[in-house]
Parts: C-alpha cells; structure tokens; sequence
C-alpha cells in the first residue's frame, strides 16, 4: 500500500482544493494536494517537496489531522491529510489546471477522488462540532 500525503490548506475558513490535469491520472477530478512518500521522508517532507514541486511555493507542514485508504484499480493507497501553511510563494499550476478555495461545508460540491471524499467528510463533521 503507498502512502500519499494531502495538505489541508485554510485561508478565510476556506481549504484549498486543486483539479487534476487532462493529462493526468483521474483528470479532471478534485482533491487536496499533496503527493507520494519517498523512502526515508516524514509525512511532512513529503508534503512539503510535493507542494514546492506542484505549486511551486514553500510550506511547512503540521500535524495528521485525518487518513483514509481507498483501493483503485491501480493500486492501494493511504492518505494522510496534514495540515499545512504557505509560507512564501504564489500558486503556480504544473499539474493541475486550477485552483479552488471551498468553503468547508462545500467540499462535496466538486467531484473529489474517492479518496479524499472521507477526508472531506471528515472536515465537514469536525466543523459541525465546532458549531
């Protein structure tokens, strides 16, 4: 199973989210950014050489606020979702083709991977609690 990293970025109560290119993998679908963990890197690594790779920006990455594993027909994967901040930089796409940012109890109103569908989920009722 690989493990993948996706970053919950929050700015004005809302979280980024970014669509895959036409010519990637699942195009066309949403999720949270992030990206594969290479031998000997923290989740927090990951994440941050995922985001300075995809975006272009610098980060730094926090603590696991969820996970969820869901099985494609290419493979199992774990997502860790972890929070994260922009420290310096302006979003620049090399692997997507656009950026959003949702409202949190909007996040199933785009067309999420089916993984990170529970890491939305989750968010949701975490903001509900906290109502």
């Amino acid at each position: 199973m690989k493990i993948v990293t996706a970053a919950i970025i929050k700015k004005d109560n809302k979280i980024l989210v970014a669509r895959r290119a036409p010519d990637q993998k699942l195009a066309g679908l949403w999720e949270f950014p992030g990206g594969k963990v290479e031998d000997s890197e923290t989740l927090q690594q990951c994440l941050e050489r995922e985001l300075e790779e995809e975006f272009g920006v610098i980060t730094k990455s926090g603590k696991e606020i969820t996970s969820s594993i869901y099985t494609y027909e290419h493979g199992s994967f774990k997502i860790v979702a972890l929070e994260s901040v922009i420290i310096s930089g302006t979003l620049d796409l090399r692997v997507h083709d656009k950026v959003e940012w949702i409202q949190v109890d909007e996040l199933l109103a785009v067309e999420l991977l089916p993984a990170d569908i529970a890491i939305a989920e989750y968010l949701i009722n975490l903001q509900k609690e906290g109502e």
